[in-house]
């Protein structure tokens, strides 16, 4: 019998038994620089987007002060946040903040709360579409501002008439969207969900709904912009707090850097509402990377 036949089975086996390992070890090392990979790119995207920021507000800086424009009417940004420190430490930004985010956040949700349904129903039953259609087609073609004298001669200058003025700017793109993204749901996945003997109702839930997910975060994303946009205007009528009651009031009694303050305000509540709701798409989105 050759030599090779009577080699102790382990010997035989050594080589064999090394592949898993070496699969393993190289596995291993391939996670670590997969995620340092991930890591750089997303560091050099966030450079990349911050970047033009940077730029912005180094514009912002040098522009009054080597007088491309007038600091009276355009003040240095370290001047702005100056302001805003000031504003902040003795309590008016907060309580600005306060009232403006009440405000808004009541026309939103009662915007999201009413949209979501009502556009699901119109995309899906025939006869609600019928009768929904044409006040939808009317209604949302006339800006929200152009009804704000309205608004406030049926309802009064209070809380009432901003709080339906903000809903009123947000339920369109909820609505809207809601229907396309329902309509848009796969005629192949309807007939399977049939065919598996789902009823209206259960193909609706179980098909529908979910394909909508998307287009629905997308109508609530620019509600949300749209309610922001609207705040001000809204609070600029018999409010005696908010951000756009600030910027009102300090630009009439010529507090530019305070003016400064509210818009940036504005602006970093708009940024921070939209990376939330982005946040939350991508949670309720999940299933479809899973799948």
């Amino acid at each position: 019998m050759p030599d090779s036949a009577v080699l102790d089975p382990t010997e035989r086996a050594a080589p064999v038994s090394l592949l898993p390992a070496a699969a393993a070890e190289a596995a291993g090392t391939a996670g670590p620089r997969r995620r340092a990979r991930v890591s750089r790119a997303a560091l050099a995207k966030a450079f990349r987007q911050s970047a033009g920021v940077a730029a912005l507000f180094a514009m912002w800086e040098l522009a009054p002060r080597i007088g491309l424009v007038d600091s009276v009417f355009l003040p240095p940004l370290s001047e702005v946040l100056k302001a805003g420190g000031a504003l902040l430490g003795n309590g008016q930004l907060v309580e600005h903040l306060q009232a403006s985010l009440l405000r808004a956040g009541a026309g939103f949700v009662l915007a999201v709360l009413a949209g979501v349904p009502l556009g699901l129903a119109i995309a899906w039953f025939p006869r609600v579409a019928d009768s929904a259609n044409p006040v939808l087609e009317l209604f949302r073609n006339t800006a929200p501002l152009a009804l704000l004298p309205v608004f406030v001669l049926v309802l009064g200058i209070g809380e009432t008439s901003k709080i339906t003025l903000l809903f009123y700017s947000g339920i369109f793109p909820v609505v809207l969207n809601t229907i396309a993204g329902a309509r848009s749901a796969d005629p192949l996945l309807v007939k399977a969900a049939r065919s598996l003997g789902f009823g209206h109702m259960q193909t609706f839930v179980k098909v529908v709904l979910p394909g909508a997910v998307p287009a629905v975060f997308t109508g609530v994303r620019q509600a949300a912009a749209s309610c922001v946009l609207v705040l001000v205007a809204a609070e600029m009528i018999g409010a005696r707090a908010g951000l756009g009651y600030l910027i009102t009031a300090a630009q009439s009694s010529f507090a530019i850097p305070d003016m400064y303050v509210g818009i940036l305000t504005i602006a970093l509540v708009g940024l921070t509402l939209n990376a939330v709701l982005v946040a939350l798409e991508r949670r309720a989105s999940r299933w479809r990377e899973q799948g």
